[in-house]
C-alpha cells in the first residue's frame, strides 16, 4: 500500500506543486509537568540520534530501518520547564554539530544560565570573580545585591568571548529579569554577530534579536503581522511557503501520513466526508483522489469541507471556490465522485452548522498544524482549542488526524519559552541550511516571511497576542482523551510511507515511533508528530 503512495507521490508532484502552498505554520488542561516520564533514546547505527520523553511511561519499538533505530525505556524525572522531547545527555551525541553547545535540555531551569555564566567568570576572570552569587537569587532586587550589578558588568566584559547562543541566552534572561540596560547593551553586542545569510544560529538569531527588540519596545504583534507570509504575484513561481515545502520534508509528513491513515480507516466507505481545518490550496487531497480512484470495485463519493480564514485567500489568489474548483477538477479527471464545501471561518469562528455533515457518510477530520493556533484556557475561559475538540467529537468521525509541532511553548513563561524556541528552531535552521545555498535569495525570504513570524510571535508576545502555541504530544495526547476520542494504532504502512520520503532528503532527517504516533526529527531533536484517533 505505502509504495502505491510514495509512487504516487512521484507521479504528481509536479502536477500538484503549482497549485500548493502548505499549511500556515513554521502555530494545557495538563498545567503540571512535573511527573515522571520516558525517556527514549533512538541510535542510528550505534549512534545517539534524538530523544523522546513523555508519560505515562511503558516499553514502545520502533520499526528498523536504515538507519536502524532502537529505543530504551527508562524512568526518570524532569525539570518542570523540560521539553518533553529534548533531554539531558543529547550533547553527548556525536551527531550534534550545531554552532554552540546544545544545553540537552530547552527548558533548563532559570538558574542554570547563571551558573554557566558564573563557570565562565571564573575561566576569563578568576575564581574571585565569583563574589557573591551563591545565593542564587534573583537579579531584580539591584539594590540589597548590589554583586548582580557587578556581575552582569562582568557579563557585559565577557560578551566578545561568549559564543552566539550563550549570548542570545544571556540576553533573554536580561530582559525576563527586566534588566533594560543590560538588554540594550546584549543587543548591540549581538547586532554585530548575526546576519540572515549567515550560519544557521547566525540567521535564527538575527530573527530571535527582532522578537527580543519587539518584546521590549511592546510591538511584537505588530511585526508579527507584518510578516505574514504573503505569497508573490505576477511572474514569481513559487509562494515563500511553496520555498520551504520543496526544501524540507515536514508538510510531505504532515499531509502523507495523514492520507495513509484516511485511506486505510475509509477502505470500505462508499460516501466519504473530509473536513480539512486548514486546507490552503488543498493539494493534500489531490494525491487522496488519485489513490481512492484505483481503489478495487470503483471510487468512493468523496465530498471535502475545506476550513480555512480570510488570511489564506492572499496566498491563494482567491477564495476558497478556487480550491474547490482545483479538487474537482482532478476529481473529474480520475472519475471520481466530488463535492466541495467552503468554510471561510477560523477555527475560533466554526459552529456544527458551518461544517454540513450528513448522516450516511463516513466522517474524515484533519487537524494539519492548526490546533496550536487555537487559544485554550490559559487564554480565554472560552477555551477554543478544547472546545473544537469537543465539537468534532460530537460528530462521532471514523477517524481524526493530528500532526502538529513538538514544541513546549503554550503556557510557559518567558524564559523557558524562549530556550525551548531557540532549541527548536536551531534544529530547523539547520535542516534548511542543509538543503539551499545561505546566499540563496529565496530561501532568505522564506524564512524571513514565514518562519521569522513564528519565532517573532512566540518571544515578543503574551497573552491573545502569542498565536504560536505550541504542546508537546503527551500534552495532546491528554487533551484529545479528555475530549472523550481514543488513540488508533497506526498501520506500519504509515511508517514505511514516510520513510521512503524521507530517502529523497538529508540523512540527518529522523523518523521515529512512540506512544502510537510517528515523529520527524532533524539530527537530536524531535520537531513534528503525526497521530490517528476516533
Amino acid at each position: 500500500m505505502s509504495g502505491s503512495v510514495h509512487g504516487l507521490y512521484n507521479q504528481q508532484m509536479q502536477q500538484v506543486e503549482q497549485y500548493y502552498a502548505p499549511y500556515n505554520v513554521l502555530n494545557n488542561s495538563c498545567k503540571d509537568t512535573r511527573s515522571s516520564g520516558m525517556q527514549f533514546s533512538f541510535q542510528a547505527q550505534d549512534e545517539q540520534f534524538f530523544t523522546l520523553d513523555s508519560s505515562p511511561a511503558t516499553d514502545y519499538v520502533v520499526n528498523d530501518s536504515p538507519p536502524a533505530l532502537s529505543v530504551s525505556s527508562n524512568r526518570s524525572p524532569f525539570s518542570p520547564q523540560c521539553s518533553q522531547s529534548y533531554m539531558s545527555d543529547l550533547h553527548h551525541s556525536s551527531d550534534n554539530t550545531c554552532g554552540s553547545p546544545l544545553s540537552g535540555c530547552s527548558g533548563i531551569d532559570d538558574g542554570d544560565l547563571r551558573h554557566v555564566l558564573r563557570e565562565l567568570e571564573n575561566k576569563l576572570l578568576g575564581p574571585e570573580s565569583d563574589t557573591d552569587d551563591s545565593c542564587s537569587c534573583s537579579l531584580n532586587d539591584m539594590v540589597s545585591k548590589p554583586s548582580s550589578v557587578t556581575r552582569w558588568n562582568r557579563v557585559l566584559d565577557m560578551a566578545p568571548g561568549l559564543n552566539l547562543k550563550e549570548l542570545l541566552n544571556a540576553c533573554a534572561e536580561a530582559v525576563s529579569d527586566a534588566d533594560i540596560s543590560t538588554a540594550e547593551a546584549l543587543i548591540s553586542a549581538l547586532e554585530q554577530r548575526v546576519s540572515v545569510s549567515g550560519e544557521p544560529m547566525e540567521r535564527l538569531g538575527a530573527y530571535v534579536l527582532e522578537g527580543i527588540r519587539a518584546r521590549l519596545l511592546s510591538s511584537g504583534s505588530i511585526i508579527y503581522k507584518k510578516l505574514k507570509c504573503k505569497e508573490p504575484t505576477g511572474s514569481e513561481l513559487l509562494s515563500y511557503m511553496q520555498v520551504i515545502f520543496n526544501m524540507c520534508p515536514y508538510y510531505k509528513f504532515a499531509y502523507m501520513s495523514a492520507n495513509v491513515v484516511i485511506r486505510e480507516a475509509m477502505m470500505n466507505e462508499n460516501r466519504i466526508h473530509i473536513i480539512d481545518f486548514q486546507i490552503a490550496q488543498g493539494s493534500q487531497w489531490m494525491f487522496l483522489l488519485h489513490d481512492l480512484a484505483r481503489r478495487p470495485g470503483g471510487p468512493p463519493f468523496v465530498r471535502i469541507t475545506g476550513v480555512d480564514d480570510d488570511e489564506s485567500a492572499y496566498a491563494r489568489g482567491g477564495g476558497l471556490q478556487l480550491v474547490g474548483e482545483r479538487l474537482a477538477e482532478v476529481a473529474k479527471s480520475c472519475g471520481v465522485p466530488f463535492e466541495f464545501h467552503g468554510a471561510a471561518l477560523s477555527g475560533c469562528e466554526v459552529q456544527l452548522e458551518n461544517l454540513r455533515v450528513n448522516h450516511g457518510e463516513a466522517l474524515a477530520v484533519n487537524f494539519p498544524y492548526m490546533l496550536h493556533h487555537m487559544p485554550d484556557e490559559s487564554v480565554s475561559i472560552i477555551n477554543h482549542r478544547d472546545r473544537l475538540l469537543r465539537l468534532v467529537k460530537s460528530l462521532s468521525p471514523k477517524i481524526v488526524t493530528l500532526v502538529e509541532q513538538e514544541s513546549n511553548t503554550n503556557t510557559a513563561p518567558f524564559l523557558p519559552r524562549f530556550r525551548e524556541t531557540l532549541d527548536y528552531y536551531t534544529a530547523m535552521f539547520e535542516s534548511i541550511d542543509a538543503a539551499r545555498p545561505r546566499d540563496d535569495k529565496e530561501r532568505i525570504s522564506a524564512e524571513e516571511h514565514c518562519v521569522a513570524r513564528d519565532v517573532v510571535n512566540i518571544i515578543a508576545c503574551e497573552g491573545a497576542d502569542r498565536v504560536e502555541r505550541h504542546e508537546l504530544f503527551g500534552k495532546w495526547r491528554l487533551r484529545l482523551m479528555m475530549a472523550g476520542f481514543t488513540q488508533c494504532q497506526l498501520s506500519p504502512s504509515v511508517g514505511e510511507t514516510i520513510k521512503d520520503m524521507l530517502k529523497e532528503y538529508n540523512p540527518n532527517y529522523r523518523y521515529a515511533e512512540s506512544e502510537g504516533a510517528v515523529y520527524l526529527g532533524w539530527k537530536n531533536r524531535a520537531l513534528a508528530t503525526s497521530s490517528a484517533w476516533r
